[in-house]
């Protein structure tokens, strides 16, 4: 540890040496900011927006991004448009983690709406409870302790899925049809014996979504439903080339969603949401083994929200919500044993902004959190967590910008009851196309109910855990010419201390304990071009290339950096790149997603070999109303693990209707 202390230490001493010199050679001239005034996110519709710029990294999927791509959930989505790294079990409904800068889904803090949505029990996030037709866009930001939502566990990075938005005036109704169809081919059973296609392959999965939503002068609302129906069969090749069918891992769900939005005097909007989902899954084992459980998920979430962008004074702002989750899941083994989980979350978060001068913005609010859980493996507890925060936005020049922040978070069980979390970013614009982006912050994380207190099968909790710590920074550099090129580069490292791991010990028994210490150094890289053309009916052409490097160590279980330990189902390169040709009435997009080697395992003994997908979607308007759209995935067919032992699908294509009706306002602009 020492020696670890000693490295990082010189290498943030280097870092700055390297960056503050740059705060010195400010341009001669720039470009001068508008008058100042508050700014309004009006497309996201809950989060105040105190500048028009971050020191954070981030990227953002918009609702065009989401019907070009055709992507069946938000895991894919987040593949194949940001290159992130994805470690599932299976297609469609199966437990998916979702990685951002080495950190998977339960030290990514997933938000609905600005509201936190990570489970209190395991700390993850079920991707599909939320319809990919009710969200408007996606915001990732990446790296820990942000300070745009100021929302705890943030270790990797924050995941906010907007699915408010005021509406434009008039009706509008929109529904959509698909079908994915697996290839199919003859197999060998749990016999040996060969066996013909399963021509049904064809229909392995359909989805069916339909909504409606009004905008009027004071009120706007929409509303949807959608079902699907995954066999989740395919065939695939296992580690004795032998071609096998996958099978028992039939997924039916179905959810809906609402939101209504008030407008009130003083631009004021009184927001009320809600969204319910339920799922019978069916959950196999690894492998080509036939035993499988089954587990079936109900979520309920109504969220109201109140946002003042002027309260009671030009110079001040506020948002408050009020939101109640219920979830609910009952698991029953391959050998019938029965588990059932229930969880109670009440939240409540209070956003403020200050705008006291042209150089100076305040920031302050706090969240709280009430969960109860009933679980038949962790017994009826609750608890209590939230915390306050303070942030400065302060530009004691104009291309310069420094942003302190720190909240103190609290948990009402635990080892650390009140911790406090600091960060701070930097943010230079060096001319009106240029920007530097510097940030150094605290990741902090409590454990969960099922590390503190899990009593079942083979495995118990530890009361006496401490929360995961670290520290890490960023730097990097935004160019953007004119919306014809851009390119983003930043270099990132996090060390990552008093990790939770569950392990073996004597007797086979299973426990968690603070073992795991890390470092994650990485660089990611993004490159698009916008080129307007005319050749034939193309009037556009778009590509992009994004390359990530994460280099990480692990230093726990008596490794060092001598050993050269790689952190599971973590590449070391991932490649990604997409071609986008678009014409008046469609689009084709062509995109590529490379991974080199992962580990299964901490002691790196089992490798998950590289793998290429290359996909493609198409979108062809038939009527001003009506488009066709259809997806290749996985166009190569290649044979791969996301996960240890779970086989992914080959070749799959879908194809399908969506129709848009509008009936009086004007044109919806996206």
């Amino acid at each position: 540890m020492p020696m670890l202390l000693s490295w990082a230490g010189k290498f943030f001493s280097a870092l700055l040496f390297l960056v503050l010199p740059l705060f010195s050679l400010f341009p001669q001239e720039y470009i001068e900011d508008d008058e100042f005034e508050i700014a309004f996110d009006d497309e996201t519709g809950i989060t105040i927006v105190g500048t028009q710029q971050t020191s954070q990294q981030m990227a953002v999927i918009n609702r065009e991004d989401i019907e070009q791509r055709g992507a069946q959930d938000i895991a894919s989505l987040l593949q194949e448009t940001l290159n992130l790294n994805i470690a599932r079990y299976g297609p469609y409904g199966n437990q998916t983690s979702i990685h951002i800068r080495g950190y998977s889904s339960r030290r990514i803090a997933f938000l609905i709406d600005g509201v936190p949505a990570n489970s209190a029990m395991d700390g993850g996030f079920d991707i599909n409870q939320i319809d990919l037709n009710a969200i408007e866009r996606i915001e990732v930001v990446y790296g820990g302790s942000d300070t745009k939502f100021n929302t705890s566990g943030a270790q990797g990075g924050v995941i906010n899925i907007i699915t408010v938005k005021r509406q434009n005036p008039g009706w509008r109704f929109h529904g959509s049809i698909s079908n994915t169809s697996s290839m199919p081919g003859e197999y060998r059973d749990r016999d040996g014996k060969k066996q013909n296609p399963h021509y049904a392959d064809l229909f392995d999965a359909q989805n069916i979504a339909v909504s409606a939503a009004y905008g009027g002068d004071g009120f706007s609302f929409r509303a949807g439903v959608f079902a699907n129906r995954a066999a989740n069969n395919f065939t695939y090749t296992d580690l004795f080339n032998h071609i096998r069918r996958k099978e028992n891992n039939e997924v039916w769900d179905t959810g809906a969603n609402g939101t209504g939005i008030w407008e009130l005097s003083g631009f004021t909007r009184l927001i009320a949401s809600t969204n319910f989902y339920y799922g019978d899954k069916n959950i196999p084992t690894s492998g080509y083994a036939g035993i499988f459980g089954n587990q079936t998920d109900f979520f309920s979430r109504q969220t109201f929200m109140f946002d003042m962008p002027r309260a009671g004074h030009d110079d001040l702002a506020t948002e408050a919500s009020l939101s109640w989750h219920f979830a609910r899941m009952d698991y029953t083994s391959s050998a019938d044993a029965f588990s059932r989980h229930d969880q109670n979350n009440l939240s409540a978060i209070n956003r403020w902004t200050w705008y006291t001068c042209e150089k100076l913005t305040l920031k302050s609010g706090f969240d709280y959190r009430f969960i109860r859980l009933d679980s038949s493996e962790t017994g009826d507890l609750n608890r209590h967590d939230g915390g306050i925060y303070l942030t400065a936005e302060f530009q004691p020049i104009k291309p310069f910008q420094v942003i302190p922040s720190v909240k103190a978070v609290f948990t009402s069980r635990g080892t650390e009851n009140v911790t406090a979390v600091p960060k701070l970013g930097l943010l230079w614009n060096v001319t009106d196309s240029i920007a530097i982006k510097n940030n150094y912050f605290r990741s902090f994380k409590y454990p969960e109910f099922e590390d503190l207190y899990w009593s079942g099968g083979y495995g118990y909790g530890n009361p006496d855990l401490r929360p995961e710590d670290g520290w890490g920074g960023d730097i990097g550099v935004e160019w953007n010419l004119n919306n014809l090129l851009t390119l983003e580069s930043v270099f990132f490292t996090q060390w990552l201390k008093d990790s939770i791991h569950w392990f073996s010990g004597r007797g086979g028994v299973w426990r968690p304990e603070n073992v795991g210490e890390a470092l994650f150094l990485g660089l990611e890289n993004r490159l698009g071009f916008e080129i307007p053309v005319s050749i034939g009916p193309v009037r556009q052409i778009s590509p992009s290339l994004t390359y990530t490097y994460l280099r990480s160590y692990l230093l726990s279980f008596g490794y060092t950096f001598d050993s050269d330990m790689r952190i599971p189902y973590n590449p070391e390169h991932t490649i990604g790149g997409s071609l986008d040709i678009c014409w008046g009435s469609g689009s084709l997009l062509i995109s590529g997603h490379y991974e080199s080697v992962r580990y299964h395992d901490r002691a790196n003994l089992i490798e998950l070999m590289p793998y290429f997908l290359l996909n493609a979607a198409v979108n062809q308007k038939i009527t001003g109303s009506l488009t066709a759209f259809g997806s290749l995935q996985n166009i190569l067919n290649t044979s791969y693990e996301s996960f240890y032992a779970y086989p992914m699908p080959g070749i799959t294509l879908t194809i399908g209707m969506r129709i848009n009706i509008e009936a009086g306002g004007h044109e919806t602009q996206r």
